[in-house]
């Protein structure tokens, strides 16, 4: 069992940065992919990016290309998502999730999720 906690949402203005983290605890070297994930409100979850627990060239989805950036600290056990250029499109909740394989972009392959942490960017 692989336990998740991200942190790092919050209120920003469009044209606005935030971080997010998620730290992983438990059974963490079955850890293949970590991912992030959004849904909107009245929306189905949607893809956002994923990276290797070993490495390798990390997916994003084509909406947040050139601005958002994935990346792990194996030491610590934790992945960030750094999100530059927000806008009131990226307002969601935004999850944290971990495989075992590379699923990429399909949640339907991720074993364990966090709780999640809003995300809200003003106009």
């Amino acid at each position: 069992q692989v336990q998740l906690v991200e942190s790092g949402g919050g209120l920003v203005q469009a044209g606005g940065s935030l971080r997010l983290s998620c730290t992983a605890s438990g059974r963490t070297f079955s850890i293949y992919t970590m991912g992030w994930f959004r849904q909107a409100p009245g929306k189905e979850r949607e893809f956002v990016a994923a990276i290797s627990w070993a490495g390798g060239t990390p997916y994003y989805v084509d909406a947040v290309k050139g601005r958002f950036t994935i990346s792990r600290d194996n030491t610590k056990n934790v992945v960030y998502l750094q999100m530059n250029s927000l806008n009131p499109e990226d307002t969601a909740v935004y999850y944290c999730a971990a495989q075992t394989g590379w699923g990429g972009g399909a949640a339907h392959e991720y074993d364990s999720w966090g709780q999640g942490t809003q995300v809200t960017v003003s106009s």
